[in-house]
C-alpha cells in the first residue's frame, strides 16, 4: 500500500520566456498579464497547474476511461482536462461502486460519502495533488489538495509588446484579392520568473498524495515546457527549483523566511534590461535548523 508523504515541503521555481507570452489575458487582447502598478509579469497558478497536468498525463498515459485502480492502489488519470466533462468523470465512481447518485448529493451514508471522495483520489493525479470542488450535477465532495501554489511573479518588471504579422493566404473565398491578411502577436522579450508553493503533509494523509505523487510533481515543474513548445510562447525553461523538506510535518520554520533566504541578484547594470538568464545569480542564505535545502537543476 502506498504511504502519504510524512514530511511539509516548501518549494521557490524560477523559469523564463524569450520572446513569447508566457501567460496572455484574454481580458486585455491576449497581452501578457503585467501588474499594472509595478510592471512585473504575471503567470497565473492555474496557467503553471495545467502544464503539470499535460505533463503528468503526457508521462503516465493513462486513459480517463481505462481499469480502476486496485485498494490501496494510486492511478495517474487526469480530471481536469480540455473537453473533460467533469460529471462524466464523477460518476465513475458510483458505477465503481454500483450506486446510483443523486441530483447535486452526496450519498446518504457516512462511508459510501468516503468512498466516492476517495475513489477520485484514488484514480486522479491532479485531485490527489491539487485538490477539486466535485459538488456539481454528480456529488463526489469537496477536497483540498496538498499542493498549493502562488501567482508566479517577474524579477524585474517586463515591457509587453506587440508586433503586426501577415498571412499570405486568406480564409474566405471573397478575400481572395487582398493576397494577404493581418495578425497581431504578443510577447515580451524576456523576463526572469519566480513562483513558490506549499506541500501539506496534513492534507496529503487526506487525499493520499505520496512520496512517488511529489517526485512526480518536482519533475514536472523541472520539464514541463519540454514538450509543451509554441511558437505564442517563445522560448520558455524550467531554470532551477529549490526544495525546502522539513523533518516534521508541521514544518520547522515559516515558508516565508525560507522564501527569504533564495535572492536573485543582478549581474548587469541597473540602467541596461535583462535578456538572458546569465544576467542573473540566484543564491540561498542560511536555511533554519530541521530544514534540508535541495535543487534541482
Amino acid at each position: 500500500m502506498t504511504e502519504p508523504i510524512q514530511n511539509r515541503f516548501d518549494f521557490v521555481l524560477f523559469f523564463d520566456v524569450k520572446n513569447g507570452n508566457p501567460n496572455g489575458d484574454p481580458d486585455a487582447g491576449n497581452m501578457p498579464r503585467i501588474d499594472p502598478e509595478t510592471g512585473h509579469g504575471i503567470v497565473s497558478d492555474v496557467c503553471l497547474k495545467r502544464k503539470v497536468r499535460n505533463y503528468v498525463d503526457l508521462v503516465k498515459g493513462q486513459d480517463v476511461d481505462g481499469p480502476d485502480v486496485a485498494e490501496g492502489e494510486l492511478g495517474y488519470k487526469i480530471y481536469v482536462q480540455e473537453g473533460a466533462v467533469l460529471n462524466e468523470r464523477n460518476k465513475k465512481a458510483y458505477v465503481h461502486y454500483d450506486m446510483k447518485p443523486s441530483e447535486k448529493k452526496l450519498p446518504k451514508g457516512e462511508q459510501d460519502r468516503l468512498k466516492v471522495t476517495k475513489f477520485m483520489c484514488d484514480n486522479f493525479f491532479d485531485i490527489r495533488s491539487f485538490g477539486a470542488v466535485m459538488t456539481t450535477g454528480v456529488n463526489c465532495g469537496q477536497v483540498r489538495g496538498p499542493i498549493q501554489m502562488c501567482f508566479a511573479e517577474s524579477v524585474d518588471p517586463v515591457m509587453p509588446m506587440e508586433m503586426s504579422i501577415t498571412r499570405m493566404a486568406v480564409t474566405k473565398e471573397e478575400d481572395a484579392e487582398k493576397e494577404r491578411t493581418m495578425g497581431r502577436k504578443q510577447y515580451i522579450p524576456y523576463g526572469l520568473y519566480r513562483v513558490e508553493g506549499f506541500v501539506s503533509a496534513s492534507l496529503a494523509e487526506k487525499t493520499g498524495f505520496s512520496q512517488e505523487d511529489l517526485d512526480l510533481f518536482f519533475s514536472a515543474l523541472m520539464n514541463m515546457f519540454e514538450n509543451d513548445r509554441s511558437a505564442a510562447r517563445g522560448l520558455m525553461s524550467s531554470r532551477k527549483l529549490f526544495v525546502f523538506k522539513h523533518e516534521s510535518k508541521l514544518g520547522n520554520a515559516p515558508a516565508h523566511r525560507l522564501f527569504e533566504a533564495v535572492k536573485v541578484n543582478r549581474l548587469i547594470p541597473a540602467a541596461q534590461e535583462a535578456r538572458s538568464f546569465g544576467d542573473y545569480a540566484i543564491e540561498v542564505g542560511d536555511i533554519p535548523e530541521g530544514v534540508e535545502l535541495i535543487e534541482l537543476f
